[in-house]
């Protein structure tokens, strides 16, 4: 019987320190390190010690009353949150560990949200009430105004037996129960039983009290939260997994972490992903950086396996299809420079291994400008990676600032038409371009009657829709929020061959992008703000000029709160200036909020200076063929040449 469980928090609430309590009173480490003495189990990477953040998602194991856990402290820090919520997705349950101290931190409402999305039970451990000052009521209170009100302490449970205000709380959640309540009173296991449905449906959430760096209250908390959660998978029927992280080992071998969703896995198993099939050649449990070889995994585990070369974060292996997908997404990109003594190719080839373990760096080559690019989250990031490729690969690396990740889309839909007829090649694509649901990315869809374009080809320019990121034409940034069609298309049974409809299709796309009204995207932040009173107005003043919208601001007590949205571009260092004015007092939370049209478009198009007619990607031109010889369309003339039309 398997759970895995996941420590996550605002930075320095008491995440690592209150995992590795978790593991010496469950006797799976001897002594319990401390993040200020650089002694942690799960923080072993030199950069974590060094820093006293976590970075990386590692794992301990345990037992505890004849369950097997798989424990994950993720990192705190909003730089690393795509790691956080990779490492989500395989949890069982969560403790949220709050500083009594703080409250409810911006940081906090992000992993909330995350845990909501992917429905997964959660509890709330309530750290440092041993400092001076603290009112736990107080934190409880703002839980309940700001992420649950369907909170209750864990102290009203003893062995099994309830309060009677415990008794209450869920018999008001459960008609059964209620009636059941009315008639015959209290039943220890009926209730019980509710309770546990109840956690497991996000319906309730449990809260317990402490302070993991002086031991008080972990052991007692382990207890109920052991009690009060279930998992229930299914060792019987086909295999399947979902890939949860990738890493090299200190030999460079791939190293999959996978987690095992039903069935079991052996070595030399066959796994299917992607229309691929690999052999499973190692199985590895991990607890902290040692591991021990096993000859099968079970369902509900999380393990190691060597053998699959391609399967990427996120995978599903075996008999799921759903890949995962993530809303945590780098806003912000930053030229790699690196010593010319170094070959590129070098480079690539470390980046592209941390692209891998870290799927959200998007590691490219911009072939125009001869740059390798990274995507990140802020600038701890790049420091963390600059240590990293020193530490790994042996040589120095620096980063160019950070810049705005933009998109771009179009207003209204539009035809475009793409022909490709040199000599002895022939492929015609007529597609639909038009605007889609903002933050939907690109999806496709095919009118196209096989009579006009054969099943085959048509499939070919699915394919090639989404073989890569297309750019737009203000920028060069990605274009998204569309919905393509393709309408008809032609080949040619002599000589259509290898990428003519590869070329046809990015032409036609192109071609439709020219005569489109397109419109620039940029990041925006959703944001939550607390403050007193004084400060509403400077507040306010900020988020204008910083060209964001908000709701009308909402007094609860002492503290007012505004929500609304606003530029990444504007806003993503106001974090340091607010904390100065209100001196720390007052609390903001940011959230991704996808993206929206760009405040600013006439100043970014001309400061990024993207010239559309000299991308060595793309080309709006068709090519037709007469006597013999091609001959370039340029894309206003190229729809009434066309030999479909």
């Amino acid at each position: 019987m398997h759970k895995t469980i996941g420590i996550v928090a605002h930075v320095d609430a008491g995440k690592t320190t209150f995992s590795e309590q978790l593991l010496f009173h469950t006797h799976s480490i001897r002594q319990r390190g401390r993040v200020d003495h650089q002694d942690t189990f799960l923080d072993s990477h030199e950069i974590e010690k060094n820093r006293g953040i976590t970075v990386f998602a590692d794992q301990g194991a345990f037992t505890f009353n004849g369950w097997d856990y798989t424990l994950i402290d993720t990192p705190g820090h909003v730089d690393f949150s795509p790691e956080m919520e990779r490492a989500i997705q395989v949890m069982d349950a969560a403790i949220v560990i709050i500083s009594a101290a703080d409250g409810v931190e911006g940081h906090t409402e992000t992993v909330w949200q995350l845990l909501k999305k992917h429905r997964v039970p959660t509890f709330f451990f309530l750290n440092k009430t041993d400092r001076e000052g603290v009112n736990l009521q107080d934190v409880v209170d703002e839980i309940r105004g700001s992420l649950s009100e369907d909170i209750f302490d864990l102290s009203e449970m003893e062995e099994g037996s309830m309060t009677e205000s415990l008794i209450e709380f869920i018999a008001e959640r459960d008609e059964t129960l209620l009636e059941h309540y009315m008639d015959a009173g209290y039943d220890e296991a009926l209730w019980l039983g509710a309770l546990k449905r109840m956690i497991t449906n996000r319906d309730v959430f449990a809260y317990g009290y402490g302070s993991a760096l002086k031991d008080v209250g972990v052991l007692e908390f382990l207890q109920k939260f052991d009690l009060l959660t279930v998992t229930d998978y299914a060792e019987t029927g086909d295999f399947a997994a979902r890939v949860y992280k990738v890493r090299h080992d200190e030999n460079g071998n791939r190293v999959t972490f996978l987690k095992v969703l039903q069935g079991g896995l052996h070595v030399r198993d066959e796994v299917q992903f992607a229309g691929k099939q690999e052999k499973i050649t190692q199985i590895r449990r991990y607890n902290g950086k040692k591991f021990q070889m096993i000859d099968v995994a079970h369902a509900g585990e999380i393990v190691a396996v060597t053998g699959l070369s391609e399967a990427g974060v996120g995978d599903p292996l075996g008999a799921i299809v759903e890949k995962a997908e993530f809303d945590l997404i780098p806003t912000l990109k930053s030229k790699i420079i690196f010593d010319p003594s170094i070959h590129v190719k070098e480079v690539l080839r470390c980046f592209k291994m941390l692209d891998a373990e870290d799927p959200s760096l998007r590691v490219v080559w911009d072939e125009h400008v001869q740059e390798v690019h990274v995507h990140v989250m802020g600038v701890i990031q790049l420091e963390v990676l600059r240590q990293i490729v020193r530490d790994r690969f042996h040589f120095d690396v620096s980063f160019g600032d950070p810049k705005i990740l933009y998109k771009e889309t179009i207003r209204s839909a539009v035809n475009g038409y793409g022909h490709f007829e040199p000599l002895k090649h022939y492929a015609e694509v007529h597609l639909k371009i038009e605007p889609a649901v903002r933050n939907s990315g690109i999806s496709f869809d095919n009118v196209c009657h096989a009579n006009d374009l054969s099943i085959g080809n048509q499939n070919l320019v699915r394919t090639h829709i989404f073989e890569r990121a297309h750019h737009g034409l203000l920028t060069g940034s990605a274009l998204t929020d569309v919905k393509i069609t393709l309408m008809t298309g032609r080949g040619h049974n002599e000589h259509t061959s290898g990428g003519d409809f590869r070329e046809a299709t990015f032409r036609a796309l192109r071609q439709g992008l020219e005569k489109a009204d397109n419109v620039l995207l940029e990041p925006v932040y959703d944001f939550k703000i607390k403050v007193g009173m004084d400060h509403i107005g400077r507040v306010l003043s900020d988020i204008q000029q910083a060209s964001g919208s908000f709701a009308p601001p909402e007094t609860i007590g002492e503290t007012t709160v505004v929500t609304g949205r606003v530029p990444v571009a504007t806003f993503m260092n106001y974090s340091t200036v607010f904390a100065s004015y209100t001196n720390g007092k007052g609390a903001l939370t940011l959230q991704f909020g996808g993206y929206d049209e760009c405040h600013n478009p006439e100043e970014v198009i001309e400061a990024i200076g993207y010239n559309k007619d000299a991308d060595p990607e793309y080309t709006s031109t068709s090519i037709f063929c007469a006597k013999g010889k091609g001959y370039p369309v340029p894309w206003h003339e190229a729809e009434a040449a066309m030999h479909l039309l």
